[in-house]
């Protein structure tokens, strides 16, 4: 059942991601459609003859040839394409459209469209629209938009829009392959693993009746089994049996944890019965030193039996040792100073005295790291990152302040939380991306191992002010 429901679980994110995927696939031909578009419109956009050039001539032949009636254009896998889907607009450099394929928006002001919003500043254009405005359930369609240059100058921009509707027959003929095999899956699935269950538990239930057996004091001989396994597993409880019919397991574990106390013991008992107070000063002073070093010897001897059992419940931190502060952060942000230097970002420290503190140089390092990479990447571009570090009689504390946009109120009470993540601002290179969500609750919790508490709000003079408080002591 659990292999089967895995093998489910798995194929329904498949299905999932078949649209996105498909999507993709045809926003990839649009942004190779709209460019090759773009070249072919250049001479007609720069001798201003667009409306009526060899360029709309040939979008005009096209949209013919696709409509005509009673035909179709391809036949791709057993799905008919009969109409031309393209839809073509072209804007000057001031956004202003001066040619539309399906006649819609000629002279219209597009400026503050994404796709040619982006595409006139020199960047990446591209939006996705309902075909009716405000209605989140109509059909989408996908707008791709490339420059149309002079040289290096941009003089318009193209758009080559195509709805999303189009894709739909693949989409759901691969959704229905999918479930289909998905379905028959699960099924063998959940046979096969009731055939090896059942085989897997039969075994499992002669090891036990050979396992009450031997409780009980009967004679058995261990089960053989075709599986390596369960024979070793057999063998290894015939081996345990000897073990402890002979009680050699548990004379060897009691001997072992007595043996080092049993010694000195006896040699502070024999000393005290040797020494008196008519014995000679010499050899007193001899028994007394005995005496003193046996007792040491014992408090080593538990000392290290109470060290080894809090290795087993370990909740503190292991490997710490005096650390510059100062070095340690300087270290981290030389690990960014590239990543900064793209985006002309200065990191900033604030001049204080160097402080030595013993924490786990790795662990925090790490955290410092993760809190200085996340000011840089809400931070916009030609900004600083100030850190300080600071104390007083019981703390020190570590700040970072950036020159983002700030957390949302409704974030200030998640950002810690294990998962979440807020997007990153448009005025970064992952803009609208999210993380992980895993680096905040890192750097909590090791900041909680060093007995410390760390805090992320909103700084009065903007952007987000971080700081970790870890205690002297």
């Amino acid at each position: 059942m659990l292999v089967g429901l895995a093998a489910w679980f798995v194929l329904t994110i498949f299905v999932d991601e078949v649209k996105p995927g498909v999507r993709q696939a045809m926003e990839d031909t649009l942004v190779d459609t709209a460019n090759v578009l773009a070249e072919l419109a250049t001479i007609d956009v720069k001798t201003g003859n667009i409306a009526s050039g060899n360029f709309a001539q040939g979008l005009s032949q096209y949209q013919a040839r696709a409509n005509y009636p009673n035909k179709s254009l391809a036949d791709i896998s057993g799905i008919r394409k009969q109409t031309a889907d393209y839809r073509v607009y072209i804007t000057n450099a001031r956004g202003i459209v001066i040619f539309d394929s399906a006649n819609l928006a000629l002279g219209q002001d597009y400026s503050k469209w994404n796709d040619v919003y982006l595409t006139l500043h020199g960047q990446y254009g591209v939006r996705s629209s309902p075909v009716v405005i405000g209605d989140k359930h109509s059909d989408t369609i996908m707008y791709v938009a490339a420059a149309i240059k002079d040289g290096q100058k941009i003089i318009g921009s193209l758009t080559v829009a195509k709805p999303n509707r189009t894709v739909l027959p693949f989409i759901e003929r691969a959704q229905s392959k999918i479930i289909r095999w998905g379905a028959l899956l699960f099924v063998l699935s959940i046979a096969i693993g009731a055939l090896f269950t059942w085989r897997f538990t039969n075994k499992i239930n002669k090891l036990r009746d050979y396992a009450i057996s031997v409780a009980k004091g009967e004679k058995a001989m261990p089960p053989t089994s075709s599986n390596d396994e369960l024979t070793d597993l057999a063998n290894a409880m015939q081996a345990m049996r000897s073990e402890l019919d002979g009680k050699l397991y548990v004379q060897e574990s009691v001997q072992h944890l007595t043996h080092e106390l049993k010694s000195p013991m006896t040699a502070i008992q024999a000393a005290l019965e040797i020494i008196s107070p008519n014995m000679p000063p010499a050899d007193q002073t001899h028994f007394l030193a005995q005496i003193k070093a046996q007792s040491e010897r014992v408090q080593t001897i538990i000392q290290n039996m109470l060290g080894l059992a809090s290795l087993e419940h370990q909740q503190q931190l292991q490997q710490v040792s005096f650390v510059s502060l100062d070095d340690l952060s300087q270290t981290q942000i030389g690990l960014l100073s590239s990543k900064a230097a793209q985006r002309n970002i200065q990191f900033k420290t604030e001049k204080s005295t160097d402080i030595l503190l013993q924490v786990d140089s790795f662990l925090l390092g790490q955290a410092i790291y993760n809190l200085l990479e996340n000011a840089l990447d809400f931070s916009q571009y030609n900004s600083e990152i100030t850190m300080s570090i600071t104390e007083n009689t019981s703390q020190v504390s570590i700040a970072i302040h950036d020159a983002g946009s700030g957390i949302p109120d409704y974030a200030l009470t998640k950002i810690f939380d294990k998962f979440y993540s807020l997007p990153r601002p448009e005025h970064t290179p992952n803009a609208g991306q999210k993380s992980t969500g895993l680096g905040l609750n890192f750097v909590q919790e090791v900041v909680k191992l060093h007995g410390g508490n760390v805090t992320l709000n909103n700084h009065a003079d903007g952007g987000v002010i971080a700081i970790i408080n870890l205690p002297k002591n």
